[in-house]
């Protein structure tokens, strides 16, 4: 089954955010995600239109954070994303006429529609602050600073 990791890497980005100091340029954020400036802007594209990140061009520009992390959820952040599908399975059929397949249509539909709502549920007590709490106490297990995070 294939994932798609666009949440966990805006999750990544969004967490680079919260710890700099200073607006990060594309190219950083890139650097960080693995890709390339274009790939990071458009990714970050959405987060703007929903009020999570903000950019500014020219000399000391980049992105940054502007709402406050313990505000950013992981539902709103999948929200500014567009909903980009939850489960990689569905229907074969979305109007059988074939009464089998409108009885398994059913089935997978409440399953599914039960899953979305716990996960959304999930996602929704689950906040940037919280990650970035997580983030420290796994550099302290290691006996780390932030200065020794890099990414090549």
């Amino acid at each position: 089954m294939t994932s798609d990791g666009k949440l966990s890497s805006v999750l990544h980005l969004l967490l680079h955010l919260n710890e700099a100091e200073a607006p990060l340029t594309s190219a950083q954020m890139a650097l960080a995600m693995g890709s390339n400036a274009v790939v990071a802007r458009r990714v970050l594209a959405g987060l703007r239109d929903a009020g999570i990140v903000s950019s500014s061009k020219g000399h000391g520009g980049g992105w940054v954070l502007t709402m406050k992390p313990e505000h950013v959820t992981l539902k709103a952040v999948y929200v500014a994303l567009g909903r980009p599908k939850l489960f990689a399975f569905g229907n074969r059929n979305d109007a059988p006429t074939c009464l089998v397949e409108q009885a398994v249509n059913s089935a997978l539909g409440q399953a599914m529609a039960k899953a979305e709502t716990l996960l959304l549920s999930e996602m929704e007590s689950v906040t940037l602050a919280s990650l970035a709490r997580d983030f420290d106490g796994r550099l302290a297990a290691h006996g780390m600073s932030r200065s020794e995070i890099t990414h090549a």
